[in-house]
């Protein structure tokens, strides 16, 4: 009864912390690319909070990283078939700071990625939820990326964490004498993901052995983040890193090429 209650208390601080990740709403006679939080304003009292994992033992493998998405009005069918999104794929592009677009059901575009944003100390705040310079950076890409576009409406914007590891794929394991199993690290990839790692954590805790308990990704965890103040150090080097890497043709500097050896990195 001890982990359930600790498991519900857990779940009822995040849904607290996140009570502000309303749908946006346009401003009247706002231009292309802006929006406003329907949320904004009501959170600057709210203090600086961290959001440690529910099992002690992960703390330094995780780190909560902020990703935005816009989202567009309906694309009338003529400008659809122009810029020739036919085959209705989840799209993403190849540099490091990615952006990845989809097609809902009506036809409107949710347009995300590229800023992946680390808050000193680990940081969470409700109204870090909205970031007006990344929502106007990512219309800016979204115009570039689909010039025909131009004038389309954004009807929607928000963010949220993502719970981030060094290499951007889910880690598994058990704890309380193999009656908890658990699967974090995702890194934002874990829509497709998540009915393989239930069925790795179904495996652990029936002490099976599988092809997927035999996996190294299953076997072995990421490299640790370092602890702070160091671990802001890191990432914050490494995000301007990255940035120079996507302004220099994908040019990898010496400190990247040193996390590339180890088989770490940071992104969304």
């Amino acid at each position: 009864m001890g982990i359930a209650r600790r498991l519900r208390a857990a779940r009822r601080a995040r849904l607290r912390a996140h009570a502000g990740a309303l749908p946006a709403r346009r401003r009247p006679g706002a231009g292309a690319g802006h929006a406003e939080g329907a949320g904004q304003g009501r959170t600057g009292g709210a203090r600086h909070r961290r959001l440690p994992p529910l099992l002690r033992r992960l703390r330094h493998f995780l780190v909560p990283v902020y990703d935005y998405v816009l989202m567009t009005e309906p694309v009338p069918d003529d400008l659809l078939a122009e810029i020739g999104w036919r085959g209705r794929q989840g799209v993403g592009d190849s540099a490091n700071r990615f952006h990845y677009y989809r097609l809902t059901d009506d036809n409107r575009i949710l347009w995300g990625g590229y800023d992946a944003v680390y808050h000193n100390g680990g940081l969470v705040r409700q109204e870090y939820d909205q970031r007006d310079a990344t929502f106007e950076k990512l219309a800016t890409h979204f115009f570039e990326t689909f010039p025909q576009l131009h004038g389309l409406r954004f009807t929607h914007r928000w963010g949220g964490i993502i719970d981030t590891c060094s290499r951007f794929s889910a880690f598994f394991g058990t704890a309380y004498g193999s009656r908890l199993a658990y699967a974090a690290g995702y890194t934002g990839l874990g829509v497709g993901a998540t009915r393989f790692g239930a069925n790795v954590m179904l495996d652990l805790l029936q002490g099976r052995v599988t092809e997927r308990t035999d996996l190294h990704m299953v076997r072995h965890k990421p490299v640790p983040f370092p602890p702070e103040p160091v671990r802001s150090g890191v990432i914050q080097l490494t995000r301007w890193a990255i940035a120079r890497a996507d302004e220099h043709e994908g040019r990898r500097n010496a400190w990247l090429r040193t996390l590339d050896a180890f088989g770490v990195g940071f992104d969304s």
